[in-house]
């Protein structure tokens, strides 16, 4: 199947989150996993989720649910296909290297408009999916639809003190200036891979989430039992930084990584230390991209304090299916003007670029 540098579609990974029950009836996300096949050989996959709110997407769809709502109409439920709480890119269309793409694909999503209507859906959402595909989504009705991340790429930097020397002197010197902050308040930082992983260090992570979750006001989608199977049953794809001060853990960032992509998922500490989020999410993650000379580390949703730290402004896609044509005009108008208002960050964002010219 493609998408060999995205972790997140492994069936390990999705499986944890149905048996640790972070998916189900009661999240919101219900799957239906739809898949094709020729002589028992698995040719084509789609992952779908049954939706009856919009919670966990990243992709913001309220506007539209309530309008839905002010004419009348019921938004939900809806068909999406995304990593639940997962904003990160990867192929949405699964074709195995063997199978004729084209028709594959076309089949998936004859598949998915019968299994819309089957369901009594109204529309299919399709979020953070690979720029590869968009010609395919737009050959099958489907609208675009922009949004901003920030990722860092690795430019071939032979060392973090390289990646540095790339920058503008104002950002090299608050980079140094945060991690020698870091240094000077005695915490220690250790990064942790494979078998180095124990259930402790499930046990905490875990505690960290939580603790973030409770600061932001959010859905903990993610239990004690997720940490612990997916410690165990994933570990190879775990890289976890973890920070100590006088023996005791105090915070920690999960990462995952696939190919040559870091993605970074899970932060969380017992109390604030100055810095600590920027240098075990970001510096560390650059550090260990650059060492292991993977291509580019994907940091999460939002964060324009990104930019200062290297990381910069990508455009991610996401497709779209109304079932309802007077709807759609309307959300097709809705994301024109979106766009024009995205170019224009993305066109901001890159006049302060930290990086020399």
């Amino acid at each position: 199947m493609s998408g060999l540098d995205f972790p997140f579609s492994d069936h390990t990974f999705l499986s944890t989150l149905e048996k640790s029950a972070a998916v189900g009836n009661r999240s919101g996300w219900q799957p239906f996993y739809l898949t094709l096949w020729q002589d028992r050989v698995l040719s084509g996959a789609m992952l779908l989720y049954y939706k009856t709110n919009s919670y966990g997407e990243y992709i913001f769809d309220w506007d539209w649910a309530r309008a839905y709502q002010a004419h009348g109409r019921d938004y939900y439920p809806k068909l999406v296909s995304a990593i639940p709480f997962t904003p990160a890119t990867g192929h949405k269309i699964l074709i195995s290297p063997n199978a004729q793409y084209s028709k594959v694909a076309q089949q998936l999503f004859n598949a998915v408009y019968k299994l819309n209507s089957q369901l009594g859906c109204n529309s299919i959402h399709y979020l953070f999916i690979h720029p590869t595909e968009l010609a395919t989504f737009l050959d099958n009705g489907f609208t675009l639809r922009h949004s901003l991340q920030f990722h860092w790429r690795n430019r071939d930097y032979q060392d973090f003190n390289d990646f540095l020397n790339r920058l503008k002197s104002r950002k090299r010197k608050l980079i140094k200036n945060e991690r020698l902050q870091v240094q000077r308040s005695g915490v220690h930082i250790v990064r942790l891979q494979g078998d180095e992983l124990t259930d402790e260090h499930a046990v905490i992570m875990g505690e960290f989430y939580r603790n973030t979750i409770e600061k932001k006001a959010a859905i903990a989608y993610l239990n004690n039992n997720f940490f612990q199977m997916i410690f165990q049953n994933f570990k190879k794809n775990i890289v976890l930084f973890l920070a100590s001060l006088d023996g005791r853990w105090v915070a920690g960032a999960l990462n995952f990584q696939k190919g040559n992509k870091l993605f970074g998922r899970y932060w969380g500490c017992r109390r604030e230390y100055r810095f600590l989020h920027f240098e075990l999410c970001y510096y560390q993650a650059i550090e260990y991209a650059i060492t292991n000379k993977l291509r580019m580390v994907e940091a999460g949703a939002q964060g324009e304090h990104k930019v200062q730290r290297g990381f910069l402004p990508e455009l991610t896609y996401s497709a779209h299916y109304i079932k309802d044509r007077d709807f759609k005009a309307g959300v097709d108008q809705y994301i024109a003007l979106e766009k024009r208002r995205v170019w224009s960050e993305l066109e901001l964002y890159y006049s302060s670029s930290p990086y020399i010219s």
